[in-house]
């Protein structure tokens, strides 16, 4: 992975400073706090539109996270792919099994800090059940999962509470999606 800008000491109050302006001038507040741990996997949920990544970014440049974030890699095509991934993008394509998982669990093992951002609908559409591809990252590198959101109505984003998954799938994603349950993404 490539360093993030997000940790340039150089950029990162620059990237504040557009931060601060982009989300007052959108109508924005954050709420929360990112957790203080060093490795974890972020969700960002609910995943509606290709404002998302706006209105994510901006969140995470106020927070000063040097963030990853995966994305398909149809986002990453020149000119951008340079700048995507320099803003801590991870291009994956989805059309072939690459076992990402262990990939990325791998990574986590090998990293003294990691915070990757993973969208659990895989998708911008609305969909019944998300893919459970960051619960088995976060399960396999043993790594905390920190429930990043965005709403639309109230125009809040920020960070949630934190879980450690257990390895009961039904019974963590019951609590996952009780805590995102009011959460309303763009176009619901």
């Amino acid at each position: 992975m490539k360093p993030s800008l997000l940790n340039n000491p150089v950029f990162k109050p620059v990237f504040y400073f557009i931060a601060r302006i982009g989300l007052f001038m959108f109508g924005w507040k954050t709420h929360g706090k990112m957790p203080d741990l060093k490795k974890f996997i972020l969700i960002a949920h609910p995943h509606s539109s290709n404002w998302d990544f706006v209105f994510t970014m901006l969140i995470f440049f106020k927070f000063q996270i040097p963030v990853h974030w995966m994305g398909k890699n149809t986002m990453f095509i020149p000119p951008f792919r340079h700048l995507l991934e320099r803003l801590g993008g991870i291009p994956i394509d989805r059309s072939q099994n690459k076992n990402t998982v262990k990939i990325m669990a791998d990574e986590f093992r090998k990293a003294d800090r990691l915070i990757v951002t993973i969208a659990p609908s895989g998708t911008r559409r609305n969909v019944d059940e998300w893919k459970t591809g960051f619960y088995r990252i976060a399960l396999e590198a043993d790594v905390p999962i920190a429930c990043g959101f965005l709403d639309y109505k109230k125009k809040i984003g920020g960070v949630g509470p934190t879980l450690q998954p257990s390895g009961d799938l039904e019974k963590d994603m019951a609590f996952l999606h009780e805590f995102y349950k009011d959460k309303a993404g763009r176009y619901d």
